[in-house]
């Protein structure tokens, strides 16, 4: 059965381009493009894994990670987030985060290519 992939990101060309990347390595994906939205989704999809983003609408990143962390359903989903701020690694780390990304820093296929190894 193909694993589950929840992106929580409101960057739509970020969304589009990791979507169609993890979607032709076989991935089953639901976008989600605030806070709210993606918490929802996380209990009715139940991903393998959640690519989060911090600055979010309605509810940002580090609630939506919280959520997960207190519920026994979620909380041992490995979350990689995704971020442009620079000095968020060691907090969100310490929150339960599997990875902390920069995306200024990567490109769509090397944020890829770590989803593939924390679902291996």
């Amino acid at each position: 059965m193909a694993k589950k992939v929840l992106i929580i990101e409101d960057e739509q060309t970020l969304v589009k381009a990791l979507e169609q990347m993890l979607k032709e390595k076989g991935y089953k994906i639901a976008v989600a493009i605030d806070g709210e939205e993606g918490w929802e989704k996380i209990n009715s999809f139940q991903p393998d894994l959640v690519l989060l983003d911090l600055i979010l609408p309605k509810m940002d990143g580090f609630s939506v990670l919280n959520h997960m962390r207190e519920q026994k359903l979620t909380e041992k989903i490995p979350v990689i987030v995704m971020t442009n701020l620079s000095d968020v690694g060691d907090k969100v780390m310490s929150l339960g985060a599997a990875n902390c990304l920069i995306k200024s820093d990567l490109s769509a296929e090397e944020i890829q290519k770590v989803v593939q190894e924390k679902l291996q």
